[in-house]
């Protein structure tokens, strides 16, 4: 496609997929709109459909989803050419009203939507009942109008729960990895079962970019620290979408592809695990917000 004149545009990357266990490949880099205002969003998502993303990653409870649709409407990339993501509202998880949620989604998305979460398990919201909701995403899934479907933020119980109760093993499961917080458990769990893992936080809100190791990596390199941390969530095998709304730095978080770290790299990074004391958000266990 060519770049409208006042554009950026960056050479033709290919982005590596990830085979999920329902046979679908999703694109290991994507955009994340977190925290994005909806005001902005249209624009942040064209501009990185013009860098070359083709996975966005969004949520209903961040507001945004209808203008997720315009940015991929204004940037001329074709649909079925852009893997979206969006996660069920934690307010939504009663069964009538998850199918509601699901259908207001969809219609803001344009669609069927390539991947749709149940974004926190809320242990006693509901009575803890997250399969029934899981349930509902089965059957959405089956009318059509989910094509891969998958959780977040859940922890192994959750997932063993879900795998003893209902039938279709979630495609994915979206939680925090970066690498004051390796998250290993689940990832190891996730890894057993062929659920691909997406890391959100990725560079810990930052908190990591300073880390003397990261930044010995960085210089040796001839890359930023963020990139360092990104390469290193993708050699594991992770789908990671960075967000930022400035286009230098989505065009510095998309050129991942022009090196690699060695084994001695990715192990450094990864003994900076802190455990518990590393994680910067909400515990599965114990987070139930349901935004107002």
């Amino acid at each position: 496609m060519r770049t409208p004149p006042g554009r950026t545009s960056v050479s033709p990357v290919t982005v590596p997929t990830i085979l999920l266990n329902d046979g679908r490949e999703i694109p290991q880099l994507g955009f994340g709109v977190f925290q994005i205002d909806p005001a902005e969003t249209a624009d942040a998502v064209r501009k990185a459909l013009d860098l070359g993303y083709r996975h966005i990653d969004t949520a209903q409870m961040y507001g945004n989803e209808a203008e997720v649709l315009d940015g991929l409407k204004a940037s001329g990339v074709a649909r079925e050419d852009v893997w979206i993501t969006s996660k069920l509202n934690n307010g939504a998880h009663e069964p009538d009203a998850a199918r509601a949620a699901i259908d207001s989604s969809v219609a803001k998305l344009g669609g069927p939507i390539d991947l749709y979460l149940i974004h926190w398990p809320l242990p006693t919201l509901y009575g803890g009942d997250f399969v029934s909701t899981w349930k509902v995403l089965e059957e959405a899934r089956a009318d059509g109008k989910l094509l891969s479907i998958g959780v977040s933020n859940f922890q192994v119980p959750h997932l063993q729960r879900l795998a003893a109760e209902t039938t279709v093993v979630p495609a994915v499961n979206q939680i925090e990895v970066h690498p004051y917080f390796g998250n290993e458990a689940v990832r190891t769990y996730c890894g057993e079962h062929q659920i691909g893992v997406e890391a959100w936080s990725p560079i810990a809100q930052g908190k990591v970019l300073d880390d003397p190791t990261i930044t010995d990596v960085a210089q040796r390199v001839g890359k930023s620290p963020a990139q360092v941390v990104l390469r290193w969530h993708i050699e594991r095998g992770d789908i990671v979408f960075p967000k930022s709304v400035t286009p230098s730095r989505m065009e510095e978080n998309f050129a991942l592809f022009d090196f690699e770290l060695t084994g001695e790299d990715l192990a450094m990074i990864t003994a900076l695990d802190q455990g518990d004391e590393g994680r910067i958000g909400g515990h599965p266990d114990t987070m139930d917000y349901v935004p107002s």
